[in-house]
């Protein structure tokens, strides 16, 4: 069990960038922001809506979908794992960067978008499990409703 886990639901900042590494694996970068709705406090403080962004990395299968069907304002569930990383950037500056690798993704909705003016239908969900999840054993005795 990890304890480097992160599951976030927010909204696409911008169309996935795709690359892809001399070894042919696909690499999709893109932002999500999520919001934490204001509140107020019990003795009357006003806290005001926050969001925050965050960088997110898919590799392989998942950047692959990312680059055919998300698209900016989509919401989507992703988990994975917080990364960090420093380097240098064009200027010599030393920068520090926190990044989350992707290991699963749900698209939740998907704006509908014009194509030669034609709309486009939403695409089912997209999710690329990093395990197998185990199916139920159904019997007839089993009244629950899912």
């Amino acid at each position: 069990m990890s304890l480097n886990k992160v599951q976030l639901i927010g909204n696409v900042g911008r169309d996935p960038e795709v690359r892809y590494l001399d070894s042919g694996v696909a690499v999709a970068t893109f932002p999500l922001a999520t919001t934490d709705r204001g509140y107020t406090l019990a003795n009357g403080t006003q806290v005001p809506e926050r969001t925050e962004w965050h960088n997110i990395v898919l590799w392989r299968g998942l950047a692959e979908v990312a680059e055919k069907y998300v698209r900016k304002g989509d919401k989507l569930y992703i988990e994975g794992k917080i990364r960090s990383r420093s380097y240098d950037d064009q200027n010599g500056v030393k920068r520090y960067v926190v990044e989350i690798f992707g290991d699963n993704m749900e698209m939740l909705t998907r704006a509908v978008q014009q194509s030669a003016g034609q709309p486009v239908a939403p695409q089912p969900a997209a999710t690329q499990p990093s395990a197998a999840q185990p199916q139920p054993a159904t019997s007839e005795s089993d009244d629950l409703p899912f």
